[in-house]
């Protein structure tokens, strides 16, 4: 696609209320085709973004930060320089977005996604301070626990002394009893609060002690997503005359998601061929009662391999 078309259909969905535009520029399946290949759409990339930035004035005009969705570390580093150049021009807005996919594949996002959730999950619960300190005011259950073992202690040592055969024995009774008691007194810990290691910065690690994993849920997920934050998906554009999603926003897509299949290659997606479906779909929505909807998701299929 030419950067003139990307821009006008980026201003066409920014004036008509969506927010969220993705493209899919390059598949992580596409490292399985010759060097050559890998190197041209690299350089093809990396011209493209390049040319965004030279357009800055629309992406500051609407607001849109441009957003890269993808594993950075197979990005060759001249590309990630544009990159980062890209991203750097736009960092401060925040009325709409620009996500690139690049390098990327749904099933990668939601792999990378679980496994942040496992990372999360196997960490050992931290407590702040203040809030154990809380916990444990007087009429909580530990500090109750506590008051209730020294007073039957002491109450025992009461009735030792009262049975002591001389007031020698008594005495040491009292003694050994006392500094039962005092070293009770001095180590009012439970099992609960042996569970506990101080660390720095006034928070306290809960030793063997897990976040459930029965409280993971979809939103869990969807926070560990590389489109954490976005609406939801509303409209996915699929071009190439081929109906398949191609791994592409396999996650987001849900039950109200609309797919329309283009017969049109990727380069020749434009403004003129975009219209017709944002009116439909527009149109659509009202009629069902639904309002706009606030995200638009194109993909390319000239940049999957097949």
């Amino acid at each position: 696609m030419l950067i003139r078309g990307v821009t006008q259909i980026l201003e066409v969905c920014y004036k008509s209320g969506v927010r969220v535009v993705t493209i899919y520029a390059f598949s992580i399946e596409n490292f399985k085709r010759s060097r050559f290949e890998v190197d041209a759409l690299m350089n093809l990339a990396k011209l493209k973004l390049e040319q965004l930035s030279q357009h800055g004035e629309l992406l500051q005009r609407y607001g849109a930060s441009i957003r890269i969705l993808g594993q950075r570390e197979l990005v060759k580093p001249d590309v990630l320089k544009a990159i980062d150049k890209a991203m750097e021009l736009t960092k401060d807005n925040g009325d709409a977005i620009l996500n690139v996919c690049f390098p990327y594949t749904s099933r990668d996002e939601i792999t990378t996604a679980v496994r942040g959730c496992v990372e999360d999950w196997s960490k050992p619960l931290v407590v702040d301070v203040a809030a154990l300190q809380e916990k444990q005011r007087a009429f909580s259950e530990t500090h109750i626990t506590h008051n209730i073992r020294s007073r039957h202690l002491s109450t025992k040592a009461a009735k030792i002394r009262a049975h002591s055969p001389s007031s020698t024995e008594n005495s040491d009774a009292e003694g050994s009893l006392t500094t039962s008691s005092s070293a009770t007194t001095l180590q009012p810990s439970t099992p609960s609060e042996r569970l506990f290691q101080s660390t720095e910065g006034g928070k306290l690690k809960k030793d063997h002690e897990y976040p459930d994993p029965e409280r993971i849920t979809q939103a869990t997920l969807d926070e560990h997503m590389f489109t954490a934050g976005m609406p939801p998906l509303e409209l996915l554009v699929r071009t190439s005359g081929v109906e398949r999603l191609s791994d592409f926003m396999l996650w987001q897509s849900h039950q109200n998601t609309e797919v329309v299949f283009l017969d049109c290659l990727w380069p020749e997606f434009d403004l003129w061929t975009f219209l017709p479906v944002l009116v439909e779909w527009q149109w659509r929505r009202r009629k069902e009662g639904e309002g706009k909807g606030d995200r638009l998701l194109a993909s390319s299929s000239s940049r999957k391999s097949r």
